[in-house]
């Protein structure tokens, strides 16, 4: 089984990164850029046939290691 998590700060969270994005892309001349937030994906194989179990494992690695879950929020998609 396949999964997908994405973190990302939680709004109202600054965000350095993305900021230095924005401007970048600015400066490239792309443009439409109004804003940038920047984030994480793990893209995780299980051994996990269950669904259900599957996503219950992938919570507990998000709120003890892959996420900070004081300023990011995770989601988890099970392919």
């Amino acid at each position: 089984m396949k999964a997908r998590v994405t973190v990302t700060l939680k709004t109202g969270v600054l965000d350095p990164q993305g900021k230095a994005i924005e401007g970048a892309l600015k400066s490239l001349g792309v443009a439409g850029v109004e804003s940038v937030r920047q984030g994480k994906v793990f893209d995780i194989e299980l051994s996990a046939t269950n669904k259900a179990a599957a996503e219950t494992e992938l919570k507990i690695a998000c709120e003890k290691l892959l996420a900070n879950m004081v300023v990011e929020n995770y989601r988890i998609d099970i392919a």
